[in-house]
């Protein structure tokens, strides 16, 4: 199908698949590319209070640390019973993590460019920062907020330089800890000996994943030698700035180009790395797999790597190419919605608004196994239905949706929420089962359930 002629079908097609569910698909009929093509942009800035930048939350782990330090002074006799360190630490962050939580999963279920919101997301899963990893936690949002919204409708090389020179990603992958062995800081460590020897050392770990992650992908043509090399130009970036002491002097050769020390080093390697054709067709197969099917049609994908290449990497114009691509608007729902598209979908749905993240700011997405800010390593929330299709998660779905009919009966129809909300994507059989159901509640779950509802 082309996504030139208006249609209902065409109108659910931007509603669910790009964007993230809508109550009313009549509104998109008249012309559903154009309303998807209007959006694509900057993310707006995200709704809620109280929402913390990267400076702040640093503060917070500072004054963490403070208090520990004057706690092991007190004589222990003198210390307080109270709850464990992991739960003191948990406490200090909780309302700036419960803050960022909300203010994530509001915006994207209130927002009017739900598109813009979905390529935000999307893009802040594919820079994964993970609050799992104590030293971020706090950080996770800012991160999203300062490095990847204001840059989800510009150049790749920018995001990508903003992503990596964040202070969480550099505490998340280790790079605050990062000493080029020959550097000022190494040598110094070194000649007080014992633990600190063991500490003055190179980390590779941003460096492998800004490679195998964020830009060339597996088989992307770089060597170990390339990561190593990459590891000592990243040397000296660290959460408050770049560092020379940190830094690894002297030349480094990566991918075959030489770069001259000092800070300047890096945007030079991020910007090649930007532009490796490499770069284009992995993040380009990405960005195809998430919206439209986790096996993406090569056409697709060579469409949006020519669109990469003609604009040098600019978002805006990847984003407008699969909105374009006919291969983006067949009929088949090809992707399962993950829980937090699920919670959110049913949210825009159901028009919760703020409603659906009082109880719990995560709106239970965490119940259904996918904490928000929270995934389970730097490669993010896996995109392939397979990984969420195990009956343990399915069933986590069915008790979510049918708490959900339980706490909303009377209040919705769902039988006329489903034909506004789905159009032509409802299937008869579907229909005839919220008709017949039992009460209010059981139509409602049967409509988060159905499988026009959980797929996209």
């Amino acid at each position: 199908m082309s996504p030139g002629p208006a249609s209902a079908t065409s109108a659910a097609i931007a509603a669910h698949r790009f964007g993230l569910g809508e109550a009313r698909l009549a509104p998109l009929a008249a012309d559903p590319a154009g309303w998807l093509l209007a959006q694509i942009g900057p993310a707006d800035a995200q709704r809620g209070d109280a929402l913390a930048d990267s400076a702040t939350a640093l503060a917070r782990h500072a004054e963490y640390a403070q208090q520990r330090r004057a706690a092991r002074q007190v004589p222990a006799a003198a210390t307080p019973d109270g709850r464990a360190t992991e739960e003191g630490f948990v406490a200090h962050f909780r309302a700036l993590v419960q803050a960022d939580t909300r203010a994530r999963l509001l915006t994207a279920a209130t927002t009017t460019r739900p598109f813009a919101e979905r390529l935000a997301l999307f893009w802040a899963n594919h820079f994964t920062v993970s609050q799992a990893k104590a030293s971020v936690r706090g950080l996770v949002g800012p991160f999203e907020r300062e490095a990847i919204r204001p840059h989800t409708g510009g150049r790749f090389e920018t995001m990508l330089g903003a992503a990596v020179r964040h202070p969480a990603m550099l505490r998340y992958l280790d790079n605050d800890r990062s000493a080029g062995t020959d550097s000022r800081v190494a040598q110094r460590l070194k000649r007080r000996g014992g633990e600190a020897a063991r500490v003055a050392g190179l980390n590779e770990n941003l460096a492998r994943e800004v490679l195998e992650l964020h830009t060339l992908g597996v088989g992307g043509g770089y060597t170990q030698a390339d990561v190593t090399a990459f590891a000592a130009v990243l040397t000296g970036w660290r959460p408050e700035g770049f560092d020379p002491a940190w830094h690894q002097p002297g030349p480094k050769t990566v991918l075959g180009r030489v770069y001259t020390e000092g800070p300047d080093a890096l945007d030079a390697v991020l910007r090649d790395l930007a532009r490796h054709p490499a770069t284009a067709r992995f993040v380009a197969t990405k960005l195809a797999r998430h919206v439209v099917a986790d096996e993406p049609p090569a056409a697709l994908v060579d469409r949006l790597v020519a669109a990469w290449q003609r604009s040098d990497g600019n978002l805006a114009a990847v984003a407008t190419a699969l909105v374009q691509a006919p291969e983006a608007w067949t009929d088949a729902a090809h992707k399962l919605k993950t829980p937090e598209e699920f919670v959110l979908a049913s949210a825009r749905v159901l028009q919760l608004g703020a409603s659906a993240f009082e109880r719990n700011a995560d709106g239970a997405v965490g119940t259904l196994g996918q904490r928000v800010h929270a995934a389970p390593s730097p490669a993010g929330w896996p995109d392939r239905a397979a990984e969420w299709l195990g009956p343990d998660a399915v069933w986590k779905r069915v008790e979510w949706a049918h708490r959900v009919g339980e706490r909303l009966a009377g209040r919705i129809d769902a039988r006329a929420v489903a034909v506004a909300s789905l159009g032509p994507w409802l299937s008869d059989g579907t229909r005839r089962e919220i008709e017949r159901a039992a009460d209010g509640a059981q139509a409602l779950a049967l409509l988060l359930l159905a499988p026009e509802f959980q797929r996209r």
